[in-house]
């Protein structure tokens, strides 16, 4: 742990959760090593699949529970096919109704256990903001409504897209919440396929800062649009914590059934080593949604690009 505060004892410990689709199950095993390994974040940011499992993990939802959750949810628990004419396929009733039932009303974000924010872009400014206070199911609705996919959503007088089209690992926006050290969980790359937003290089000076660790889940070609093989996501998202976290002792071990264990390692093994086959239909419809996504942001503002040049590289909060 040479130059690097141990996070067990660390100030303001933040966690920023990456987007990425069904990847984001992953996610969900890094927060099971950190319990066991008696790592607390005290704050939580996420990008749209990293927000809902943030938000589910800020709200005190037991890692453990969480998988179960997660194994069995379907994609229309987070959308429903909306056929009204709009820009998007799907609405986020879905979503809002699996925030009910799972806590009993929509949640406000300042009442949850632990501070939370959701990454969202402003197609207006095309900087992401960051949704901190008020409703739950809005903040997630905005954070996750990938452009063509999902509708956007308007909110306090803004209309507001994925965060992860400018922010997909919201290092910054942890710092900026009040973080002193944070653990970045990478699941995708950043949407530099959009020329305007294109952010990879600023994201990765965040990256290599002495104050970030990284926990990068090896997830190989797999489609973030393939809502399968779930418990392997979610040992991949353990094995990489794992790795990341090896100088931190097991303090709470998990009980564990070995033949639920063998299971989980080898359906990550064909998500690791597998090949793209299959999915690119998939990946064409990914990179359908961000070339779509580009057209619908530059639609925003009459001069965005010259908006986008001089933005603030600060992440605004609406409160």
């Amino acid at each position: 742990m040479e130059d690097r505060t141990d996070l067990r004892y660390a100030p303001l410990l933040g966690l920023a959760l990456g987007g990425g689709g069904a990847l984001g199950a992953a996610h969900v095993g890094v927060l099971q090593v950190l319990h066991e390994r008696g790592i607390r974040p005290e704050l939580v940011v996420g990008t749209s699949a990293g927000a809902v499992i943030g938000a589910a993990y800020a709200a005190g939802i037991d890692p453990y529970e969480l998988e179960t959750m997660v194994v069995d949810a379907r994609w229309g628990d987070f959308g429903t096919f909306s056929f009204m004419p709009g820009l998007g396929v799907l609405d986020t009733e879905g979503l809002r109704r699996t925030i009910e039932q799972v806590a009993g009303g929509d949640l406000r974000i300042e009442d949850l256990p632990l501070t939370f924010g959701a990454v969202a872009t402003d197609v207006s400014t095309g900087g992401a903001v960051l949704l901190s206070h008020g409703s739950l199911a809005d903040a997630i609705s905005a954070s996750i409504a990938v452009p063509g996919l999902f509708r956007p959503q308007r909110l306090k007088g803004h209309l507001l897209v994925d965060g992860g089209v400018v922010q997909n690992l919201p290092l910054q926006a942890a710092f900026e919440t009040g973080a002193s050290d944070v653990i970045g969980v990478r699941l995708a790359a950043e949407w530099d396929a959009l020329p305007r937003y294109r952010t990879s290089t600023q994201v990765h000076e965040l990256e290599i800062d002495s104050r970030v660790t990284m926990v990068r889940p090896q997830i190989g070609q797999r489609s973030q649009w393939v809502a399968r093989d779930i418990p392997g996501l979610i040992e991949l998202g353990r094995e990489a914590a794992e790795q990341a976290l090896a100088e931190y002792d097991v303090v709470s071990p998990r009980p564990r059934d070995p033949a639920d264990k063998a299971v989980a390692r080898a359906a990550a093994e064909v998500i690791r080593h597998g090949s793209a086959g299959p999915l690119e239909a998939a990946r064409a419809h990914v990179d359908s949604a961000r070339a779509h996504a580009d057209r619908v942001l530059a639609a925003g503002a009459s001069d965005a690009a010259s908006m986008l040049r001089r933005r603030d590289r600060r992440t605004p909060t609406l409160s």
